[in-house]
């Protein structure tokens, strides 16, 4: 057994500590207001942007899972430091760097995305993303730090609420057999990231040495459009067939006046207005983890929807 330290307990932060606990490790999850106890997880409140008490919290560490981010429009002024934090609590401690990455520092990309295309990305969040990579990759070659990326298309499936796109402003309409509304052409075909394969990347290249030191997309099932998803989910769900309707620009305009997240959509438009596609087939041909069939993908979803919604009545 050994001690990980997750960073951030959203989605991505959460499902990763929890898969730690199942593998028989020691947890501890850092957040700015910390959490009540849970089974196998300690929570501390700090801010992981002090460099200093995140270093003494990752003493002893084996890795440090950075999965935490700012809110959607405080990426350009709170990613950078946040980042240099992380670095330098893993330079300190010794521990891994595990950074939860996305896609969007690779920028608008005709044909499939793998990890050797150059960062090209047009707007100030995918700039950002990539600048914070590139820092700990410096510090890597330079023998200062043990680091590696996982990055991951747009979450899916339990435990993925307001942030996916498949997610709150899709599944509870769904569930009731209403129309959903998204983002660009729903019938593009579209990489969606599992969340639970996300988390078993995460905890897989950490004590893989081979892993260090590069960027891998997380295994990826094949691309589906928003309408093929929406199909499948109200099949599974019993609610079907659910009508999918395109956003008219005019309406995701007046609507991002009154919503920080809309606004900041407009800079990733791109990858809902034309095929948006993850080759994962380098991290397959290296490690043990592999995209969950869409299926079971689509099942547990609905099932924890169902659940969810019940618990709120």
């Amino acid at each position: 057994m050994s001690l990980h330290v997750v960073i951030g307990f959203g989605p991505a932060g959460a499902a990763t500590a929890r898969l730690l606990v199942r593998e028989g490790h020691a947890v501890r999850v850092v957040t700015r207001s910390g959490r009540g106890a849970e089974p196998g997880i300690e929570h501390v409140a700090l801010d992981a942007t002090d460099s200093r008490r995140l270093a003494e919290a990752a003493q002893g560490a084996a890795a440090i899972h950075h999965c935490a981010a700012p809110p959607y429009h405080r990426w350009a002024s709170e990613w950078p430091p946040l980042v240099s934090s992380v670095c330098a609590a893993a330079e300190e401690s010794g521990a891994v760097l595990v950074m939860l990455g996305n896609l969007y520092g690779y920028g608008p990309v005709d044909g499939p995305l793998t990890e050797g295309l150059p960062p090209a990305a047009t707007g100030t969040k995918g700039r950002v993303r990539a600048a914070g990579w590139a820092a700990a990759h410096k510090l890597h070659e330079e023998g200062r730090i043990k680091a590696v990326e996982v990055r991951a298309s747009d979450f899916f499936g339990p435990g993925v609420t307001d942030g996916g796109h498949l997610a709150g402003r899709v599944m509870p309409p769904l569930l009731r057999g209403k129309p959903v509304s998204t983002l660009g052409d729903p019938d593009a075909p579209h990489s969606w990231s599992y969340l639970p394969d996300v988390a078993r990347a995460l905890v897989e290249v950490a004590g893989e040495e081979r892993a260090w030191g590069r960027a891998w997309h997380a295994p990826t099932g094949p691309a589906l459009s928003v309408r093929e998803m929406v199909d499948r989910l109200a099949a599974q769900a019993g609610t079907g067939p659910v009508a999918v309707r395109r956003l008219p620009s005019a309406v995701l305009g007046a609507a991002s006046l009154f919503s920080p997240l809309l606004r900041e959509l407009k800079e990733i438009r791109y990858q809902f207005d034309r095929p948006f596609i993850v080759d994962s087939t380098a991290y397959e041909a290296e490690f043990a983890a592999r995209a969950t069939p869409v299926d079971e993908q689509i099942r547990a979803t609905v099932d924890w929807w169902r659940e969810r919604s019940a618990a709120t009545r």
